[in-house]
């Protein structure tokens, strides 16, 4: 039996934290499926199809990752893509309480389908996509915190330049 993984969330935009789990998780399974949330009532910086095309070119060299998306229930997708596991990223203990109560709600929708929790590197324990943002609004040097791709993304959209 294959071991699929599914890594999801909103990648607004994908960090070098994300990519860190992104590279170790596809370590850990057969396949691995960075999922990208759909939300419609959430605002986000990047447009839907953007998150997603900057996740494909931050990933292309790891041969058993795929990108994908989904909207609705991150239960259902997975039982649609007979995903084995949820792979979560955890960067302080504040996170803690959210990932777990996540990993229960979905550990009673499907309890097949059991949540791995990966720890963030120390190097990348501070970064959010919120954070990440904010800095580039301000043009404070993010270059080492996100994939060049978002770094020309991200300057382009926030300070106009290439």
């Amino acid at each position: 039996m294959k071991k699929i993984a599914v890594y999801p969330g909103s990648f607004d935009p994908v960090t070098n934290g994300h990519l860190d789990i992104i590279k170790r998780a596809s370590k850990l399974f057969d396949k691995l499926i960075v999922a990208v949330l759909y939300n419609p009532n959430k605002k986000s910086l990047f447009t839907f199809e953007e998150r997603v095309e900057l996740l494909k070119e931050a990933v292309k060299d790891l041969d058993n990752v795929e990108v994908d998306s989904f909207s609705g229930l991150l239960i259902d997708y997975c039982n649609e893509k007979k995903v084995n596991a949820i792979i979560r990223g955890l960067r302080a203990v504040s996170d803690f309480e959210y990932e777990l109560q996540m990993a229960q709600m979905n550990r009673q929708l499907n309890p097949e389908i059991e949540t791995v929790i990966l720890t963030t590197s120390t190097k990348y324990s501070f970064i959010s996509s919120s954070l990440i943002k904010e800095v580039a609004r301000f043009k404070g040097d993010i270059s080492n915190l996100v994939p060049d791709v978002v770094l020309r993304k991200l300057n382009k959209i926030l300070c106009g330049g290439d």
